[in-house]
């Protein structure tokens, strides 16, 4: 069976945002692992099932309010050294999309070096 990293649609860069979420009526704060264009994974020690949906914010350095995004669990792991869960983001529109992509961008490239992350990215595929 691939592992959930050999089934990803988008390189993730090894970034850690605050991320906040309600589950039962009770609020939680994580961080994430990673992060792509299509998802991310959050480090938490009680993941959601999978197939929730759930609202949560995510914190991005130098921008005065958190994005406010719809995910979905696609994968768990509970115990072990990392528990936690992969999240694809559902986005209400394209705009959404566009807009969050482009910070995504612009976190993997603060992270990894423009050079690194457009290599990820396919932009620059000679290099």
């Amino acid at each position: 069976m691939a592992s959930p990293s050999d089934r990803r649609a988008a390189p993730r860069g090894p970034i850690r945002l605050r991320v906040d979420y309600e589950r039962m009526n009770a609020f939680f704060a994580d961080y994430t692992k990673n992060i792509s264009k299509g998802g991310t994974f959050i480090k938490t020690k009680k993941p959601l099932p999978i197939g929730t949906r759930f609202l949560f914010k995510l914190t991005v350095p130098h921008k005065a309010e958190a994005f406010e995004l719809l995910g979905e669990v696609v994968w768990s792991k509970g115990d072990g050294e990392e528990p936690g869960m992969g999240i694809r983001f559902i986005y209400s529109s394209s705009h959404q999309r566009t807009e969050f992509e482009a910070v995504v961008e612009k976190l993997m490239a603060d992270s990894l070096g423009p050079d690194l992350t457009d290599r990820l990215l396919n932009k620059n595929p000679s290099a």
